[in-house]
């Protein structure tokens, strides 16, 4: 079936595939709503779920063995780690998800290419 006129067919790489149903397990998120956040058929992220290389239970099962998230205080000035490219030219270390829980049980959740000095600075500013 074609889609609507004057549309292409969206191509989802392995790793969006990942990180779309990695956010259904979000407690409190159901998989229709990641779906609309993606503007797509909450089906095609049904199917994926089935699929090993997708489902995010592979992701839990890898935390479980390294115990899991710990508690972490930051106190002070922090500086944020470079890594050297190829290049030798400094890079800033990014994550994709960031999911802080502060101590009055409020949470942050970062979602996205973020640079970890962002999220310092923000961390920072709350404790202030």
């Amino acid at each position: 079936m074609a889609g609507k006129k004057g549309q292409k067919k969206r191509f989802w790489s392995d790793d969006e595939k990942r990180s779309i149903c990695a956010q259904t397990t979000v407690p409190g998120v159901s998989v229709a709503q990641v779906a609309r956040r993606y503007a797509m058929n909450a089906n095609l992220i049904h199917n994926w779920l089935k699929d090993p290389r997708f489902a995010p239970e592979a992701d839990i099962a890898e935390a479980d063995c390294h115990g899991g998230f710990l508690p972490v205080e930051i106190e002070g000035l922090v500086s944020v780690p470079t890594i050297n490219d190829e290049s030798g030219a400094d890079a800033v270390v990014s994550a994709q998800r960031v999911d802080i829980t502060l101590s009055d049980g409020r949470r942050i959740l970062v979602e996205g290419p973020t640079a970890l000095s962002g999220v310092l600075a923000l961390v920072e500013g709350l404790m202030a």
